[in-house]
Order: structure tokens, then sequence, then C-alpha cells
């Protein structure tokens, strides 16, 4: 996709940060320069152990509470939904994880019918095992690049929910051709846990593997509205991303009203003392 030359007629703000001027001093506009970015290729890859089952802190419709599958099938319904909405190029396909990696759907598409017969079909396997992630990143970089003859990157979106069981993986023999983001759902710890070690090796797979900048979030509290928030963050397309230690967001309503009350108390305070 191309980002065509943008001008305006206004003078742009004073200070470093300042894009270049036309006309030199004193001159009536600005342009940024025009720049590409490629539609994307995503493959999400469920885990489907049995702590999927795990209970959230929400009811569903009929009163019976929300697993983490469930969550998980909605979050990735209200990404694709916006995903194609921002970029109707974009294209997804669906694996799930028990001891290795299996296709889902394994045709990429833009249309959310697939993405909603790929959710349908997710059946969990009830047999705890480790997760092997080493054949999800020999698919990913396969697929990566045909993706690349394209002119088109490469991404994989894993949403883990392992607490005992740290992943483990064989890098590909070509690495970092696609951008690997994480989105894991874990339990508290405890004696028979390991959330921190499981996220630790989750981040060090991400570093090695990742193309361009990769997301890991977390959420222990068992709470669809963190899952949701964590994966519209993800709707960033990597080659615009900034380091994740910058993001700031979404910005906390509760902090928001009290800057707000602030600033109106400050307003009130100028105000009477004039």
């Amino acid at each position: 996709m191309d980002v065509t030359e943008v001008r305006s007629v206004n003078p742009p703000p004073r200070g470093p940060q300042s894009p270049a001027r036309h006309g030199g001093v004193g001159g009536g506009g600005y342009t940024f320069p025009p720049a590409r970015f490629s539609n994307e290729d995503i493959l999400f890859c469920i885990d489907v152990g049995p702590e999927t089952m795990v209970e959230m802190k929400v009811n569903g419709p009929n009163g019976r509470p929300f697993t983490r599958l469930d969550s998980i099938k909605q979050a990735i319904l209200l990404f694709v939904h916006a995903k194609l909405t921002i970029n109707p190029d974009h294209r997804f396909a669906f694996a799930a994880l028990s001891k290795s990696t299996y296709w889902l759907r394994k045709e990429f598409s833009s249309e959310v019918d697939s993405a909603s017969a790929a959710m349908r079909g997710i059946s969990v396997d009830p047999s705890p095992s480790h997760a092997d992630l080493t054949q999800l990143f020999r698919v990913a970089t396969h697929e990566a690049k045909k993706s690349r003859a394209q002119n088109r990157i490469f991404r994989v979106i894993l949403l883990y929910c392992r607490s005992s069981t740290p992943p483990q993986y064989q890098l590909p023999s070509t690495p970092k051709l696609f951008t690997l983001d994480v989105m894991y759902l874990h339990d508290k710890p405890g004696p028979d846990n390991c959330p921190q070690m499981v996220f630790d090796t989750l981040v060090e797979a991400l570093e090695r593997v990742s193309e361009f900048e990769g997301y890991i979030f977390e959420s222990g509290q068992g709470l669809t509205r963190s899952l949701f928030r964590h994966m519209c963050v993800l709707l960033s397309h990597p080659q615009q991303r900034c380091i994740q230690d910058e993001v700031d967001l979404p910005k906390s309503l509760t902090k928001k009203s009290s800057l707000v009350d602030s600033a109106q108390g400050d307003d009130n305070v100028g105000s009477s003392s004039q």
C-alpha cells in the first residue's frame, strides 16, 4: 500500500521536530515524504491445550462463564473485522497449537466468513502436554517467503494459555522473515505454575525470530476486556510501530479523568485570581 505525499498550506509548528519546509524561510507549506508499507498475511496460532478451558470472570448470554477459548475466538473475530476495515487487502490463516502446530485453515483469505468457520473448527485437546513451537516457526518461515514474493509481509499472532509448561522451540534455518506477536493468558503463580518462566521464554522466542518490532502482552486476571484491549493494540502495523516500551495505549480512563479534573481546577483558580 502506498502512502501518498501529504501537503499542508499552513505553516508548520516551530521547533526542532517540525517537518522540512519548502520554499525556504517564510514558506507557506511543508510536506511529508511518500512512504510504503506492505499488506499483511497474518497467521493466528491458537493454543488448544486443556488450560484454554479455564473460566474467565465474565458470563455469556446464557449465564455460563466464558472460557479463555471463548474469549480468544471473540477477540480474533474483533481483530479481523477491525483490520479489514483499516485495509481490506490484509489476509488471514489459522492454526492450532497442541503438542505441535497443525492447520485449521491454510488458505489465506480476506473473508470474515473464513475466519468464523476456522473458529468453529477449533477443538480442545484435553491431554496436557508440552508445546513445541518449532513447526510453527518452520511454517511461518515457509509462508513468509511466499508472502515476500508478493510484496507482502508475514506476521504470526500466538495466543498461549499454559502456565506450567514453557514452550520449546528450535529456531528456523532462515531467521527473521516474519514478525511474532504473543498474547499470553495465564494463571496466578503457584506451586504448580511458573507463568514468569513461560513469559520469559516467549519473550526470548519473540526477540529471536521477529523481523519487525514484535509485541507481547499477558493477563492473569481472567478479564475479557484486558484481552480485547491488548488485541486492539496488536492491530498496529509492524512497519509502523514504536518499540513496545514506548507504547502508552490505551490510556487509563481513570488517569484521563484525573488530568481533566486537574486542568479544570487550574482554570478555575486562574479565573478567580484575576
